[in-house]
């Protein structure tokens, strides 16, 4: 090997060493095929709940309004998931972050939070405006678009394919925005399938021996 040649294997190493510095690279492929898993389970649920309480998924925003009652059981639903989904990602974070020698909590995984939260809470709090009017049917395009809008904002400090995603859920958010009666299916698609999909690739991409 001549010197140019070390060269070139130097730098490419520094550049690995600061890429890793700066992004947060534990987030684990198999706890986004668990957490689609949960939120295929939450969908299915919830057009359980919404079925008993004779909401028809088919209406539009103005008809679409739930019972008090069921819209308890739609935010337990949606606690439930949430709770399940962020208990698996952090445990299998931590075990990937133990695997690769990577800090859990360093300036990269703070800066992947906060720029994570700022859209994902604007967009809770938002749904609960709307949930606490009886409205379910603005739920699902609100959910997929902040999401996206969060993972796309977050991609610059984890893993470019992080983005794509992010960008097929706002997409889904907008099509579901136009098609109100289905926001379950496309809720279903956005947290399951694509979770699911996206989980399975990322596992086998990055972190399959």
């Amino acid at each position: 090997m001549n010197k140019t040649d070390t060269y070139l294997s130097d730098l490419a190493e520094i550049r690995s060493m600061m890429e890793r510095s700066s992004r947060f690279i534990s987030l684990s492929g198999l706890s986004g095929v668990i957490m689609g898993l949960y939120a295929l389970a939450g969908a299915a649920a919830a057009w359980y709940v919404l079925r008993q309480d004779g909401v028809l998924l088919q209406e539009g925003l103005e008809r679409q309004a739930a019972s008090q009652q069921a819209m308890l059981q739609l935010l337990g639903i949606g606690l439930g998931v949430l709770v399940l989904a962020l208990i698996t990602a952090v445990w299998l974070t931590i075990r990937k972050s133990h695997k690769t020698g990577q800090s859990i909590w360093d300036q990269s995984a703070r800066r992947l939070l906060i720029s994570l939260m700022i859209p994902l809470v604007t967009g809770g709090l938002l749904c609960l405006i709307f949930m606490s009017r009886g409205y379910v049917s603005v739920v699902a395009p609100i959910t997929l678009i902040f999401y996206g809008m969060a993972l796309v904002n977050g991609s610059k400090y984890t893993l470019h394919d992080i983005q794509s995603l992010g960008l097929l859920q706002i997409g889904l958010g907008l099509l579901s925005a136009l098609f109100l009666g289905f926001g379950l299916l496309f809720w279903a698609i956005g947290f399951g399938v694509l979770h699911i999909v996206y989980g399975l690739y990322m596992y086998y991409r990055y972190e399959r021996a």
